[in-house]
């Protein structure tokens, strides 16, 4: 893994959704490019940072439960982010130390911080893949990838955050399911994305446009289109909700779920 080749790669003139996100939570890792995007969105959606945050704790949610509930030990993590508290390997090491968990992303600067997704248990493993979405045969087909996970045995998919960034004529359906058919019998999807549920036309088309102003392309998508990633697999109770209110550990007084308007979903592969 050569950090400095991927430091050279890192355009800071464009805005990338893995800094954006990070900037979003607070973090260090963003460019002027990022910051000018994300502030863009955040015209149109107000409460875009909350929105982060939540996903985020949805995310060491449901990685505690498929560790703690489910027995899963594998897992692969597309659209990684940047390392911020609580990475997937941490969750799951924590309760099952023995797990095994491959990271993907397509931002060459996460690839510079790899060494903290690198950070592994000694009775586990890591790995990360320099790998978009885009191209799950790249991704199935890695050594790394191959060399960490065993596809006979049960892996959660990871999608959180990162497929309402694929449009309709990247054909998303077709490469979640792509993922899917390559996992066994009792594996899980997981997946979270940026709803329109909650907006009128008019509030709609203006988040049209915040997006387009913002350089990185992204559509929203209802409950129904959302529901469609799932079909043909066992949803796990309470099914499709807000992010907010899948398996809440304890009560709290929620904001209103159009202030987050982000889906969450975990299913079973039959």
């Amino acid at each position: 893994m050569d950090s400095e080749s991927a430091a050279a790669r890192v355009d800071v003139s464009k805005p990338h959704p893995a800094r954006r996100y990070d900037y979003w939570l607070g973090g260090k890792d963003n460019f002027p490019a990022d910051r000018t995007s994300a502030d863009a969105v955040a015209e149109a959606f107000p409460t875009v940072r909350l929105a982060a945050v939540e996903n985020r704790n949805f995310l060491r949610r449901a990685v505690t439960y498929l560790a703690a509930e489910a027995g899963i030990r594998q897992f692969l993590d597309i659209g990684t982010g940047l390392p911020t508290a609580g990475n997937v390997h941490e969750i799951a090491q924590g309760i099952a130390p023995e797990s095994r968990i491959v990271y993907v992303d397509n931002d060459p600067i996460v690839l510079v911080h790899a060494r903290t997704l690198l950070d592994s248990s000694p009775e586990g493993r890591t790995a990360y893949l320099d790998a978009d979405l885009r191209d799950p045969d790249r991704i199935l087909t890695h050594p790394d990838l191959v060399g960490t996970l065993d596809l006979t045995q049960p892996v959660a998919l990871m999608l959180v955050a990162v497929m309402h960034f694929i449009t309709d004529d990247e054909a998303p359906y077709g490469l979640v399911r792509q993922l899917c058919e390559a996992l066994p019998s009792g594996s899980y999807l997981v997946m979270t994305h940026a709803t329109n549920d909650h907006l009128t036309d008019e509030d709609l088309a203006e988040t049209k446009q915040a997006n387009k102003r913002s350089g990185v392309p992204f559509q929203l998508r209802s409950t129904a289109e959302f529901r469609q990633f799932f079909t043909g697999f066992d949803l796990i109770a309470p099914g499709i909700s807000s992010v907010m209110t899948w398996r809440p550990e304890v009560w709290r007084a929620h904001p209103r779920p159009e202030a987050v308007s982000m889906l969450a979903g975990v299913a079973r592969v039959p």
